[in-house]
């Protein structure tokens, strides 16, 4: 059993379709909301709520940060794994910015989307713009009980290269 802790921009709609997807990787993951109300594309405010949150939860907690104004574009989709040992997934597009200044970061892998990737229906199948149900959600609870580890999420690449604000 994991535990998988969910912020995003969506406001009420579309984070129960990720909760769903992870339980449909796993019954027994937690699922956990910090919030869905972070202010529309503010990657800053959704960084300082993961730095501020993430020091409360056990080692190996997985967070999802879906705050996104790049979906659809070439950014990198990430899971960074941070020095105490907790878990981010989520855009590489400057939220891991002050986690990376208050905690750290010990690594960071770029999921391969073509292992980590729910495809479980004609409607995942065809989208590329629900990253946060189809890709995060779906990294996240697989790493969060242990269906992969952080190795098996994707390339890794320098913690240097990640998107600074």
């Amino acid at each position: 059993m994991g535990y998988v802790v969910m912020q995003t921009d969506f406001g009420s709609g579309g984070s129960g379709a990720m909760a769903g997807v992870c339980k449909l990787v796993d019954r027994s993951v937690r699922v956990y909301n910090i919030t869905h109300e972070v202010p529309k594309f503010d990657v800053r405010a959704a960084g300082h709520n993961l730095a501020e949150v993430i020091p409360y939860w056990p080692q190996g907690t997985v967070f999802v940060s879906v705050v996104d104004p790049g979906v659809g574009t070439s950014r990198r989709a990430c899971a960074a794994k941070t020095s105490t040992g907790c878990y981010i997934v989520t855009p590489d597009n400057g939220c891991l910015t002050e986690t990376a200044d208050k905690i750290g970061i010990a690594a960071v892998r770029e999921i391969d989307q073509s292992t980590n990737r729910y495809n479980g229906n004609e409607w995942s199948q065809k989208s590329d713009i629900f990253h946060g149900r189809d890709v995060f959600a779906y990294c996240a609870a697989r790493i969060a009980t242990g269906i992969i580890s952080f190795e098996e999420v994707g390339p890794e690449y320098p913690v240097e290269e990640i998107v600074s604000l």
